[in-house]
């Protein structure tokens, strides 16, 4: 994860000194720590609806088992490096070169459009179907 953090910053031209935020603070953070804290929760929101939508337990997790929502924070890991990090460091170049925009409203209006156009939710879908070995086919159609 280092090394994809770090080619996305130099592909945006952006500083990178690592991930690093005050939990107490997290507007204390530069731009690029920012904007993958606010990317990182619109991507688990996704993973919420996706995880509800096929009837898994939240709290059930694989790497993240002591949360309560650990399933959909594992879930939303596997986009980091395809969704969350680049859309963080795309929209972070565009606040820093016009400072005039609100980071987390546009970066809400960024994901909002990504995610649909790419169909997160439908795929985070599919990988958890994938993941937990359920079958598509009705119980009428196993019973013929």
């Amino acid at each position: 994860m280092k090394e994809i953090y770090r080619v996305e910053a130099d592909r945006h031209r952006l500083p990178w000194q690592g991930r690093r935020y005050d939990r107490s603070r997290p507007e204390g953070a530069d731009i690029p720590n920012q904007a993958i804290n606010h990317v990182a929760t619109f991507v688990e929101c996704a993973a919420d609806v996706a995880v509800a939508a096929v009837g898994a337990l939240p709290p059930l997790g694989f790497i993240h088992e002591d949360s309560s929502n650990a399933f959909t924070l594992d879930i939303a890991d596997l986009y980091r490096a395809e969704v969350t990090i680049p859309l963080a460091f795309r929209v972070g170049r565009r606040v820093c070169d016009n400072p005039n925009l609100d980071l987390e409203r546009t970066l809400r209006k960024e994901a909002a459009m990504e995610f649909r156009r790419g169909k997160l939710i439908p795929k985070m879908i599919d990988r958890i179907k994938e993941l937990l070995g359920v079958d598509d086919i009705g119980s009428d159609a196993q019973r013929e």
